[in-house]
């Protein structure tokens, strides 16, 4: 009797006209948490309690309580002011995502041997729910160079990785990866010369560009391709010409780099 109840529970009988599977199934509780998470994850400089409370229409005891317990197991971080921000758990969480985990291990090695050669810094990035994030970063050997942080979040767009990214992805991927951005970045518009830029960067199979972020920087992204031959990650140089030095200039940079991620393409799926 017990399994044809469940059975007849995910199979959505018994259940009142409007209710849904998702309703029958909610967890309060769980919802309130994630909720917060996903609050906090879109403010850099963290928030209030109060902001949290008027942000969620919830009452101060229930926010309280979910988020000492969300402190006390580091999914955030107290500040002072009694501000709250998210700790770095969940990025530590999903680089131990298998897939992930693997990538890194083997990318590591080869970002160290080019910022040894290149004299410059580099960053692998990955797409995520509409941008991208940094997984992995090498600083450069020498005294001068730019480095993105572990775990910031970047524009997909307004990147070149993440325009590497989108450059290789099937159609319907490359859709739904928009779909997704624009989910995230409702008040941007779309650039009338994106489809052109793809194309190119498939062309040449890299992108190589000024930075839309940090004047006299050009970025330098190559894609890391799986067995498909979509991108599943993006090796990027935020390259910065030295003047003090006879070091590699941006053309024997970007070969440096394709090198590094020809390297790591996945050929098998196993």
């Amino acid at each position: 009797m017990r399994a044809w109840h469940c059975w007849r529970a995910s199979n959505g009988e018994g259940m009142g006209p409007n209710e849904t599977i998702a309703d029958r199934y909610r967890a309060p509780a769980l919802d309130k948490g994630l909720d917060i998470l996903e609050l906090l994850s879109q403010e850099p400089s963290g928030l209030t309690r109060s902001e949290i409370v008027r942000a969620m229409g919830r009452s101060q005891g229930e926010i309280y309580r979910m988020l000492e317990r969300l402190v006390a197991r580091d999914y955030v971080t107290r500040l002072e002011g009694d501000r709250y921000e998210l700790s770095m758990k969940l990025f530590v969480l999903a680089t131990r995502y298998p897939p992930i985990s693997r990538l890194i291990a083997a990318a590591e090695p080869k970002m160290t041997q080019f910022a040894r050669s290149a004299v410059q810094s580099c960053h692998l990035a990955v797409y995520d729910r509409g941008d991208v994030i940094i997984v992995a970063q090498e600083s450069s050997p020498g005294d001068w160079g730019l480095t993105l942080r572990l775990g910031a979040r970047i524009n997909l767009l307004e990147t070149g990785s993440g325009r590497t990214l989108l450059a290789f992805q099937t159609d319907a991927r490359r859709a739904q990866m928009m779909a997704e951005h624009r989910d995230s970045s409702p008040d941007r518009g779309t650039d009338p010369a994106l489809e052109a830029s793809l194309a190119h960067i498939r062309d040449h199979g890299h992108w190589r560009g000024s930075s839309r972020q940090a004047r006299g920087v050009v970025d330098i992204s190559a894609p890391i391709l799986g067995p498909s031959d979509a991108a599943i990650a993006v090796l990027t140089c935020p390259y910065v010409e030295r003047l003090d030095t006879t070091a590699n200039g941006e053309q024997d940079t970007c070969q440096l780099l394709l090198q590094a991620a020809a390297s790591l393409r996945v050929t098998s799926n196993v």
